[in-house]
């Protein structure tokens, strides 16, 4: 395995790509795998150490490249920095693809909680004229995700809004909600947005399955192909839903839930 850190853009220097790549092996005949930007949670005040490497890892362990993104956070998260860095990130990797071993064709962006909102972000605002300036593709999706992987993801601003995450995006405590609105998905959804795998728990009382329900409605209604799995029990944050992301807290370790990771590989590996 390769291991190293990038910090690919100097405009950004706090955010960060941490590789973990296969070797090349003749035996194995793989010249380029497909490839995962896992995107941890946080609120966009912090980065979740448990959403980080060891999922990374289990994508490592299914056959795919893994790249993990440590983005814009507090008042560095203010604006589109952050969407502009993850879309920096797909861009750089297409870029990049013979050096890393990658498979340009299927870039996949993968996030928890406010991670799924910078994921989602990707694979809807990509679109935007500003963003497409700032990452410099006006005329090419070069920056655009193959599929997005959203585990009980920050999406919608409004009545089931985590507002600790649209206040840091705006920028201020006292954001107004046409301010919010700015960062809530629905909106942004067109028949061009990334395909979508999407989990949540009915129980999450920190971002409501409503997050997730909202935005599978609007990626039907356009026609976008998506995977949701709602589970039944669990809080917020479940990560693996094991013991190696409970961190000795018995309410993380939910096995009906643990299957998500077999199901997001295999919905990558078929798209």
């Amino acid at each position: 395995m390769k291991h190293f850190t990038l910090t690919p853009f100097p405009q950004y220097p706090e955010c960060t790509l941490t590789a973990y790549l296969h070797d090349q092996s003749p035996e194995l005949n793989i010249t380029a795998r497909r490839t995962v930007i896992v995107c941890p949670g946080g609120g966009y005040a912090f980065l979740s150490a448990r959403e980080a490497e060891p999922i990374a890892l289990q994508f490592l362990a299914a056959g795919f490249n893994v790249f993990i993104l440590r983005y814009s956070i507090c008042e560095n998260a203010c604006g589109n920095r952050p969407l502009i860095e993850a879309c920096l990130t797909v861009k750089f990797l297409r870029e990049h693809a013979e050096e890393y071993d990658v498979d340009p064709r299927y870039v996949f962006i993968n996030g928890y909680s406010a991670g799924g909102h910078l994921s989602a972000s990707c694979g809807t605002m990509y679109e935007l004229p500003e963003v497409r300036e700032a990452v410099g593709c006006m005329d090419n999706d070069l920056h655009k995700p193959t599929g997005t992987v959203l585990g009980y993801p920050v999406l919608i601003s409004e009545k089931y809004g985590h507002a600790g995450s649209f206040n840091l995006l705006c920028g201020s405590e006292n954001a107004t909600d046409e301010q919010r609105a700015y960062y809530s998905m629905e909106r942004y959804v067109t028949p061009n947005t990334a395909p979508a795998f999407i989990w949540h728990t009915a129980e999450d009382g920190a971002v409501p399955v409503q997050n997730s329900l909202i935005y599978a409605k609007a990626l039907a209604d356009n026609g976008v192909s998506f995977e949701l799995h709602v589970y039944p029990y669990g809080p917020h944050g479940l990560a693996l839903c094991n013991k190696e992301t409970s961190y000795g807290q018995p309410i993380l370790e939910h096995p009906e839930c643990e299957g998500w990771i077999d199901d997001a590989c295999r919905w990558m590996n078929n798209l």
